[in-house]
C-alpha cells in the first residue's frame, strides 16, 4: 500500500468497485472545488524556484514538497499531522485542501508512484568477469541506482497532468 492508500486488491469481491472509485476520482477532479485546487496548484508548481518534487512525504526539514505540499506551503497549511511515507488518511488530507477524498488519494498516488526515484543501468565491468555471473563473458552488469534527476521529472509529470485535467472555460 502507498502513502494514497491505492492497493492491488481491486475488490475481487466486487468487480465495479474499481469502476465506482474512478468515476469518483473524475467526478472530483471535474468538480469545481477540484478545478479550483488543480488552478492553484498549477500556480503553486509554476512559481516554485526549484522546479523538484520528491515522493513520500507532504514536506521535509529540507524544504521538499510532493505536488500537495507545495500547495499546502503556498497556503500556509499545517501537513505534519497528515501521515508520513507509508499512509495517509485520504480523507482528513482532502477535507485539509478542500477537496474530495478521492481527488486527494489520486494526487498522491500520481506524485509518488508515477515516476521512480530509482533506474537501472549498464556497467561496464573492468578486470577479469567471474564466471559464476549470469552474464559470464559480457563484461557488463545491469544495477539499480538513485535517478537524481526523479524530482525534476516528477515536477514535470505532476505539472502536464495538473494541465491535462483543467476544464478551459469550466467550474470557476
Amino acid at each position: 500500500m502507498s502513502r494514497s492508500g491505492y492497493t492491488d486488491d481491486y475488490g475481487d469481491d466486487d468487480p465495479l468497485a474499481l469502476g465506482r472509485w474512478r468515476q469518483a476520482v473524475k467526478r472530483s477532479i471535474e468538480g469545481k472545488r477540484g478545478q479550483a485546487l488543480l488552478r492553484e496548484l498549477l500556480e503553486a508548481l509554476d512559481a516554485m524556484e526549484d522546479k523538484r518534487l520528491f515522493s513520500g512525504s507532504f514536506a521535509t526539514a529540507d524544504g521538499e514538497f510532493c505536488a500537495l505540499g507545495v500547495l499546502g506551503a503556498k497556503r500556509g497549511t499545517k501537513m505534519d499531522d497528515l501521515g508520513d511515507a507509508e499512509y495517509c488518511e485520504a480523507d482528513q488530507v482532502g477535507q485539509r485542501f478542500g477537496i474530495a477524498h478521492a481527488m486527494a488519494a489520486e494526487i498522491m498516488h500520481l506524485n509518488d508512484e508515477h515516476i521512480s526515484d530509482t533506474k537501472f543501468i549498464d556497467i561496464e565491468i573492468c578486470g577479469p568477469v567471474r564466471s559464476h555471473w549470469p552474464d559470464w563473458g559480457k563484461h557488463k552488469k545491469t544495477v539499480l541506482v538513485n535517478d537524481d534527476d526523479a524530482p525534476a521529472k516528477r515536477w514535470k509529470y505532476m505539472r502536464d497532468w495538473t494541465v491535462k485535467q483543467i476544464k478551459q472555460g469550466g467550474a470557476a
